[in-house]
This record gives C-alpha cells, structure tokens and sequence, in this order.
C-alpha cells in the first residue's frame, strides 16, 4: 500500500508538471528568448518531476535544517565573502542545502533565512532578511551576496527598497525570479502569489523605486524551460547582467552545475 500510494503521488506530480510544461511552451511563443525545442522540454519535464520530488518530499520536510548556519567564529574561514540564501514560494531554507553544503567546505559564513508566513506579502520578510544580512555581515566583516531563487528574488529587491541597503550587498544572484511577474500568478489567491501576477501594480511601484546602479549589482539566470516564471523572459531584469541557460526547468535550474559554479566562483573571488 505504501509503494502504491507512493506511485499514485508520484505520477501525479508528473502530470501536473507536463501540464506546466504545455502551458509553458504556449505562452512562451511570443516571447523573446530562445524558443525550446520540444526535446528540451520533454528532458526539462522529467529532470524536473525528480529534482522538485527530491525538494519537496524529502529535503525540505525532513532536512530543513540538516545544515546550519555558519555565522559563529570557527565554523568559517575568516576573509571568506559571507552569503545569504533567500528561497522562493512555499519552500523553506532546506532547499538550499546542496549550496549550503558547498559553501560550508569552502569556508564561507552563511545564512539561509525561512520566509514566513507561508502566504503573506513579499514586503513583510524583510525583517528576516535584514537580520541574516546583519548576522553574516557581522561574520565576515563586509557585505555578503545575497542569492535567491524564485520569489526570493523579490524579496531581496523588497528588503533593498525599504532599507535603502545598496551599500549592505556585494552582489545578488537571481535564479528563475519572476522580476516581471509570472502567467501563472493569476492561478493565486495567497498574498505573495498576487504580487507575482504579470504587470502587477506591486510589480510596477518595485520596479520604478529602483535606481539604475542598484540593478547592476544583479546577476539574473533564466531559462526558457522554466515551468513557473515563464514568458522566460519574465526573469529578467533591466539593466542587470541577464543570463540566458536552455532546457533547464525552474527547480532544477537552482542546482544546475552551470548556475552553481558560475556563482560560487564570483562568490569566491569577492
């Protein structure tokens, strides 16, 4: 019963995700970013039905916190960049851990905040990330780089703008953020997901509170297998340094061996 029962919750995760993946590939016509082949989607469905599977029912329920903050002296290498690691809707600081593993051997101080709640406005996590910009600052006697996935990406925009804190950042990294918002967003009845509609008026006021200079500190990874924030482009911010990666879907793309080294090694050099 256990094994069916397993198999029934797999499948349907598996076809609830090709029904992301066909709705992807429609809107994504008139979008300019690279159209994806439909090779790459049918990879992009399935790396992604076992990634999210791996994320959801087993990292972050069981072993959201089986790697803990490095913020105390003798748990990082003194000098080393701190960084604090923002996750997207509906996770927890678990999905981050194959990062946070990564940066604790390579000696970086390190946070990795839980938004909460669940389902409240982008605006009100600002308090959780100031104080992990505070903890890891304090650490590693500098600004560290903020890294988010998904909606984090507009948490650390949210958290810039109502603390005026450009000079508390090295650098932010965004990986598959709806910057633009998202198609799928008007499914969304919870706060946090209206605010991610495509064009939303809380979009709009984020957007023109920013300044030119802070969207250069950015580095944005998108893709145009991304199920969740799609048209692709969605995930891109003017004016920051845009970087397209093909066939790779929205979870997966977080730990995408490109995305992983291209970031740890501009973590590494600062």
């Amino acid at each position: 019963m256990a094994l069916g029962g397993t198999a029934v919750l797999a499948l349907g995760h598996a076809l609830f995700l090709a029904v992301e993946f066909i709705l992807l590939r429609r809107v994504n016509r008139t979008d300019p970013a690279p159209q994806a082949s439909a090779t790459q989607l049918l990879r992009a469905w399935w790396r992604e039905t076992w990634v999210a599977l791996q994320v959801f029912c087993w990292r972050q329920p069981f072993f959201s916190n089986a790697v803990p903050d490095c913020v105390a002296p003798g748990t990082f290498t003194p000098g080393r960049c701190g960084v604090v690691l923002i996750h997207g809707f509906m996770c927890n600081r678990g999905f981050w851990t194959p990062w946070l593993q990564r940066l604790r051997h390579s000696g970086h101080p390190f946070a990795a905040v839980n938004l909460e709640p669940l389902f409240g406005s982008i605006d009100d996590y600002a308090r959780a990330i100031d104080e992990a910009v505070a903890q890891v600052s304090a650490a590693a006697g500098r600004p560290p780089v903020l890294v988010c996935h998904s909606m984090g990406g507009l948490v650390a925009r949210a958290w810039l703008r109502m603390a005026a804190a450009d000079a508390r950042v090295a650098h932010v990294v965004t990986i598959g953020s709806p910057h633009g918002g998202t198609w799928l967003g008007r499914f969304s009845r919870a706060v946090n997901g209206r605010q991610m509609i495509l064009g939303s008026e809380w979009l709009g006021a984020l957007g023109a509170a920013e300044a030119p200079a802070r969207r250069q500190g950015f580095t944005c990874w998108y893709s145009n297998c991304d199920n969740i924030v799609f048209p692709a482009s969605t995930a891109t911010l003017p004016g920051a340094d845009n970087r397209f990666i093909a066939g790779v879907p929205h979870v997966a793309l977080a730990f995408d061996p490109l995305v992983m080294h291209a970031s740890l090694a501009k973590i590494d050099a600062l």
